[in-house]
């Protein structure tokens, strides 16, 4: 029977694969694909599989087990640390082979080579962006260096040896669909995933519209719709702490009034396949001196786009040298979040700009020279060939300057202003060895080593926090941040000489940082790091809200337990509705409301602000409030018909809280004057529309209306390769982040005692096969907030219940 549901699930919903967000077909080959010898039949996975395999391979030292426990959870014991990268690697490919390979494909601009020429666009931005010269660069740094070399030649040679096994039967079934086979890994594509994840988390930027809004709105309203703080900040360090003095006062070029912060001209395209900006997390660690334990006890649910395959993948490394726990990326060896006999170690965002635009001047057509301090500069050219299935190959020629690839010229986005080109300067660019931190931190045992393991990250920039079983806590945002002045950055640069260039890095010791604070925590939640006090200019992408609660809720326990942890992580208490609503309901003037108006009014103000899953005040209250927005800031973001980035949603709030005649309150596209009681009013009866559509659908209860959905990495929805109708709470803002495709990735809830007591979730499975029962099992269980009690497996644990299945490799003679 299960082959049977599984197949025809496949046939019924083949037709609705779509690559990219667009609404075109993918091209199943259907032949190959229905064959009952090689074809989807051979995906079907019995409920009874036994995953119990004796292995003999060539590429390890030693003999090493792997113990499967009942979720499907690796625990590979080695005597030697490589033979556990090399195991590792098997596992990732044995189950997340395709997902591994899609995202380094997409990482170095490769996704036309299997879906066709819709993805050209996609491809050439991804060769501009410059992601495989930064893969090179990462790879030269991590291959200098003995133990991470080692490391990733054993995990390359471990994810090759489960390929050599693969026939066409046994392939994943997204290689079936597109038509085409694996290739052999290398250490490359694992560089170019970390690449991939940095522009995840660190390639957010807003330049562009930033440069078009000083244009539109000039200098005095561009602070006021897009300020450097928020007024209600709760800083990750806190707020009064003392900074040392910067290492020198940076000014601004001479010309700077003139030719930047005073510049007249506008960027007319937009800027597509930006990533999500509200990747983020949520981490805390609160010391023993709170704890019910006496021990710390560390939380982190970092908030990602929702896919299947998951993007993490659960596994335990024990060997010699350390035992750790955690998941792990598919495509890198090691425990990325997690925990060892130790300590244990969590991220989240920093949000930090780390990309700036640099206006070029090129000599001619043939862009191999430029104009930089006086004279023309030789630009090296790199000849980016993007093959497209069926059809011909693409070539595009990518000009590199002093400052990095020049992403957009005349023969990219050729509707820019004045034919002008634009380079980029990316800290991602750098060379760097960021995967050293991860295996450092899986044997780090103290502050000191955790300290020195994470001073060879430099992108993208983290909130790192840290709890040990000692008793320390310390979190550190660590990255190299640019040297900027006041200022710098935030608008598109000139790029003729070197006096915009940036003037360094900020020094480690001088990143925001807090060891065992007085307040017996630290926190973050992806806002902006330090208060105003802070020497250095740290233009970023800041949440402000979850901050808010997260604080509020730790200042406020005692005894706390590894059950408050797994409660606050599920809070679903909406602190900006509790700020906005009385501004909302103040202003609205009742006597001009429907009596529908008035029932959605009702409903708003009796609302208890939480976004729980049944409520439908949280539905009724964002309608109003972005109508609201809409109605106050529309008329001047439209005026001019080029991309400008929408304020804050702090911005609106802040503003009316201290100024109800907010100079943007009136329409300056109407003869008449409004003031807030109107726009207040009239953004109701807007929404009203819109409820009321949602009340006959049945949709106005908030996990009804947003709909949580786990979709498959190809951005499908149709069953089995994705969840949707998934009936939680949460929201933007909330500590419970999870929004329609969005949110906690893996939520995990460390206790440091002895044992240690350990629990976590992700809204997933362990095998991306969508014909196995561990592919989508962990979702339910995330979707109701409950854990699962982690099997930290000790050597003495071989004849626990637990372990479901045995898998040995043995050294090939």
């Amino acid at each position: 029977m299960k082959y049977f549901i599984f197949a025809i699930s496949l046939l019924i919903n083949a037709s609705l694969f779509y690559v990219l967000n667009t609404r075109e077909l993918l091209p199943i080959p259907m032949g190959s694909f229905l064959s009952v010898q090689e074809g989807i039949w051979q995906n079907a996975e019995p409920v009874d599989y036994d995953f119990s395999e004796n292995l003999n391979v060539k590429g390890i030292n030693g003999k090493v087990d792997v113990y499967l426990d009942d979720r499907l959870v690796p625990h590979i014991f080695a005597e030697d640390e490589n033979d556990a990268y090399f195991v590792q690697g098997y596992l990732h490919a044995k189950f997340r082979l395709w997902q591994m390979e899609f995202q380094t494909f997409a990482a170095a601009g490769r996704l036309s080579e299997f879906v066709g020429d819709k993805a050209i666009p996609f491809d050439r931005n991804q060769r501009r962006m410059g992601m495989v010269f930064a893969a090179e660069n990462a790879l030269s740094a991590m291959e200098k260096d003995d133990s991470t070399k080692h490391a990733l030649d054993a995990y390359t040679n471990g994810i090759n040896a489960y390929i050599s096994t693969l026939n066409t039967a046994k392939l994943p079934i997204e290689y079936k669909l597109l038509g085409y086979k694996p290739e052999k890994w290398s250490n490359l594509k694992s560089a170019l995933f970390t690449k991939q994840m940095t522009y995840t988390l660190a390639g957010y930027d807003k330049d562009l519209e930033y440069t078009n809004a000083l244009k539109v709105l000039g200098e005095e309203n561009f602070k006021l719709l897009y300020p450097e703080l928020a007024d209600s900040l709760y800083p990750v360090i806190a707020k009064g702490t003392a900074y040392a003095k910067p290492l020198a006062d940076l000014i601004p070029p001479a010309d700077a009034d003139s030719v930047y912060f005073k510049r007249n001209d506008s960027i007319h395209f937009t800027q597509d396949f930006k990533p999500n900006p509200s990747n983020g997390s949520n981490n805390w660690a609160v010391s023993g001196s709170r704890t019910q334990s006496g021990k710390p006890i560390l939380s982190n649910d970092p908030h990602l786009g929702l896919t299947l395959p998951s993007i993490w993948f659960e596994i335990q490394l024990h060997t010699k040298a350390y035992n750790s726990y955690g998941v792990s990326f598919p495509g890198l060896p090691g425990v990325v979040i997690g925990f060892n006999d130790s300590i244990a170690f969590g991220f989240t965002n920093a949000g930090r700009d780390v990309k700036d635009y640099y206006e070029i001047k090129f000599q001619d057509e043939s862009k191999s020279a430029y104009w930089f301090n006086g004279e023309w500069k030789n630009a090296t050219q790199r000849v980016e060939k993007i093959k497209v299935k069926g059809s011909n190959e693409i070539l595009d020629t990518v000009a590199y300057t002093v400052f990095g690839p020049v992403i957009y010229d005349k023969s990219f986005k050729n509707d820019l202003s004045n034919e002008k080109a634009y380079a980029l300067r990316w800290v991602a660019h750098d060379t760097s060895n960021i995967l050293k931190m991860w295996l450092l931190l899986n044997r780090a045992k103290n502050y000191e080593d955790y300290h020195h393991a994470i001073s060879y990250f430099n992108v993208p920039g983290q909130n790192m926090i840290f709890a040990s079983h000692t008793g320390d806590i310390a979190l550190w945002q660590q990255a190299t941040f640019p040297l900027r002045w006041k200022g710098q950055g935030l608008f598109v640069m000139p790029g003729y000489d070197s006096s915009y260039m940036w003037k360094g890095y900020i020094p480690m010791e001088e990143n925001p940082h807090a060891l065992n604070p007085a307040s017996g925590y630290v926190s973050s939640a992806n806002q902006r790091p330090t208060d105003s006090t802070y020497p250095y200019f740290i233009p970023g992408s800041y949440e402000v809200y979850r901050a808010i609660t997260i604080n509020k809720r730790l200042d406020a326990m005692t005894n706390i337990t590894v059950e408050d942890m797994k409660a606050l992580q599920n809070d679903n208490y909406n602190v900006f509705a509790e700020l906005a609503r009385p501004i909302l309901s103040k202003y609205v003037n009742r006597n001009e409301l429907s009596s529908e108006a008035s029932g959605y009014l009702q409903i708003i103000e009796s609302w208890n602000l939480m976004n729980d899953p049944t409520e439908k005040g949280v539905t009724c209250f964002n309608a109003w409030w972005d109508s609201l927005y809409n109605n106050i800031f529309l008329d001047d973001l439209q005026q001019a018909k080029i991309p400008l980035v929408r304020p804050e949603k702090f911005v609106l709030l802040e503003a009316l809280t201290k100024d109800s005649a907010f100079r943007f309150i009136d329409n300056r596209n109407t003869a008449e004057f409004e003031d807030l009681h109107y726009q207040v009013t009239s953004a109701l009866k807007k929404a009203v529309v819109n409820l009321s559509k949602l009340e006959n659908e049945g949709k106005l209860e908030w996990a009804k209306y947003k709909n949580t959905t786990v979709y498959h990495l190809l951005k499908t929805n149709a069953m089995p390769f994705a969840r949707s109708g998934i009936l939680n709470g949460g929201g933007n803002g909330i500590v419970n982040a999870t929004q329609h495709d969005h949110g906690p990735s893996w939520r995990m809830v460390i206790e440091m005692t002895q044992p240690i007591n350990a629990h976590a979730v992700y809204p997933g499975g362990q095998s991306g096969n969508p014909g196995s029962k561990f592919y989508d099992n962990f979702i339910d269980t995330w979707a109701k907030g409950e854990y699962y009690k982690i099997f930290f497996m000790q050597s003495s644990d071989t004849s626990s219940e637990q372990i479901k299945w045995t898998m040995s490799f043995n050294p090939a003679s």
